[in-house]
């Protein structure tokens, strides 16, 4: 997934997130990234996708902030709720490996710590080292 603003003063911000993703035998597999969605207080966002994780990324450090237990299947849908408290998240087999069997489509609902999606202050560098 990577973060696009096509100003001069955005092209040295360009940042690519590596997320779902695994190596496996010394080869990297991606996953598809089926859904995105914002924090509303913090700004952080998360991700879901066809290897049934989410991660919770902070943008502005270029960081995966939080990663939770893996889903059932395919991550279809995530949304938070208006005050951030909950996320909800659709788990339903997007097809990416054709047809085959797979677990029943679910809709979770979990609370969501601060600790999950706050982003961490960001460390500058000391002038004197």
């Amino acid at each position: 997934m990577e973060f696009f603003d096509l100003s001069e003063a955005g092209q040295s911000k360009k940042y690519a997130f590596k997320c779902h993703r695994k190596s496996e035998a010394g080869r990297d597999i991606v996953y598809p990234v089926n859904a995105i969605a914002f924090h509303p207080i913090y700004g952080t966002f998360a991700t879901g996708g066809c290897d049934g994780y989410v991660n919770v990324w902070d943008g502005n450090n270029k960081k995966r902030l939080y990663q939770y237990a893996k889903y059932p299947t395919s991550i279809a849908a995530l949304s938070f709720s208006r005050d951030g408290r909950l996320l909800a998240v659709a788990s339903s087999y997007t097809y990416e490996e054709g047809d085959k069997t797979h677990e029943p489509d679910a809709i979770f609902v979990r609370r969501v710590n601060e600790v999950e999606v706050k982003p961490k202050p960001k460390v500058l560098p000391n002038p004197a080292t």
